[in-house]
């Protein structure tokens, strides 16, 4: 009779132990599921991060160290001739002035798109629309643009049915075919194609700004450019910073729209297409991956250059 009565009390505390363990069981299944699902969503990403980014510059490093043509089975170990070789040719180096043009375009860009920026922050009329208009070039692809402007270029083409209707026929120029005129033209397409994100980057900071201190700068009688000046201004000097980043690395390694366009004829190469030209018209891979790198370490200087002379605060 003893026996039988323990048991039950035995029982239940079994029982109760079990519920008192359930919810630890169920806290450590969850701790384990916030440690592991983080980086199930992360391994598709890095993976090809890994694959298509870091891999194949980690190759271009080794293949710059090569004597190649990229087909053959035939490869010799030079070290650094092939630095050596860029370094030595100044010729190589020349077509970044072709990039000048484009890294002045991107201020032009950066100008206009602040400025649409600024304007269609307030309230203005039909603002939804001009912002698509706006940002919608930059989605329609780089080959697609090369082809609707290689024709809006040509003599007696878009634009020069424009200027014959406007009455100002006596100003058509060879506008891809001119030596002086080529490389601007090149970089109005890009300013065209790519105001579109500067665009969405800086309307996405303005309307970040509280809309109190909108309210105060006007109770203090701010006109407009007074407001832009003191309020917009500083809040969006991180987003500049950026923008100014990728107009120096645009610059640098512009290659879609001129490839397209004039295949770098005429003046118009830039240090992209006479790497792409070296490693697959000359076959020289190896001299082609040591430009490569030389162009990637420009890239990574100037941009800690400006990083540290623009800060991410926006204080100088």
């Amino acid at each position: 009779m003893a026996q039988s009565r323990t048991q039950p009390k035995d029982s239940a505390k079994m029982v109760t132990e079990m519920d008192n363990q359930r919810p630890r069981r169920r806290y450590n299944s969850f701790k384990a599921q916030q440690k592991i699902i983080p980086f199930l969503f992360l391994l598709v990403p890095v993976t090809l991060l890994l694959v298509f980014t870091y891999i194949p510059v980690v190759n271009m490093f080794g293949y710059s160290a090569l004597k190649w043509d990229g087909f053959s089975k035939d490869r010799s170990f030079i070290g650094l001739e092939n630095y050596i070789e860029i370094f030595t040719r100044p010729e190589l180096f020349r077509v970044f002035s072709v990039s000048i043009y484009y890294f002045i375009g991107s201020f032009v860009q950066m100008g206009i798109a602040l400025y649409f920026a600024t304007i269609l922050s307030f309230n203005v009329r039909f603002k939804n629309f001009f912002k698509g208009a706006l940002f919608f070039p930059y989605l329609i692809n780089g080959v697609a643009i090369g082809f609707i402007f290689l024709y809006f270029f040509r003599p007696e083409g878009v634009l020069d049915t424009l200027m014959v209707t406007a009455g100002l026929g006596e100003y058509t120029q060879l506008w891809l075919g001119d030596r002086k005129l080529i490389n601007i033209s090149l970089a109005g397409v890009s300013i065209w194609r790519y105001m579109g994100l500067n665009f969405v980057l800086f309307l996405g900071a303005i309307q970040s700004i509280s809309s109190e201190i909108y309210e105060a700068s006007e109770l203090d009688g701010a006109n407009r450019w007074q407001q832009f000046q003191y309020i917009i201004l500083p809040s969006i000097l991180p987003i500049l910073s950026l923008s100014f980043i990728l107009a120096i690395k645009g610059a640098l390694s512009v290659f879609e729209i001129p490839y397209i366009m004039t295949a770098g004829s005429n003046g118009s190469a830039t240090f992209v297409i006479q790497t792409v030209d070296m490693a697959f018209k000359f076959g020289k891979v190896g001299l082609a991956s040591a430009m490569a790198v030389v162009l990637l370490a420009i890239i990574l200087v100037v941009t800690a250059v400006q990083r540290k002379l623009v800060p991410d605060d926006g204080v100088g």
